[in-house]
């Protein structure tokens, strides 16, 4: 039978890795995820993320929710738009958005991402 998960806000061992070079603007961020759960057909998961300050490319195929714990991060699209969130924020970046994520102070977010099939 399908047992509720609690989502934990810490990431445990989850190891530091840096934005991939091809997507970096500035900054040297590492990030973490510690993915909590995956759907059997691995569409749907959901966990934790923290990453450093720093500034890299972003293009979503998945849609997410997230909700974020501390820091500050500012989303611009490629049309210009600009959204800043500050902990405490809910948000959804929409598949196909294409843009910037910025990091302004380490960031600590949830996550729950839907990848739409074919």
């Amino acid at each position: 039978m399908p047992r509720i998960l609690r989502l934990s806000h810490t990431l445990g061992d989850a190891p530091h890795e840096p934005v991939p070079a091809d997507r970096l603007l500035a900054g040297t961020p590492l990030q973490a995820v510690a993915n909590a759960y995956s759907d059997a057909g691995n569409r749907f998961h959901c966990g934790v993320w923290e990453g450093g300050v720093g500034h890299w490319r972003v293009q979503y195929t998945e849609h997410e929710f997230c909700h974020l714990l501390s820091g500050r991060v500012r989303l611009r699209g490629d049309d210009g738009e600009e959204t800043l969130l500050v902990a405490g924020d809910s948000f959804v970046v929409p598949a196909g958005f294409s843009g910037t994520w910025e990091v302004l102070e380490t960031a600590r977010k949830l996550y729950a991402i839907y990848e739409p099939g074919d």
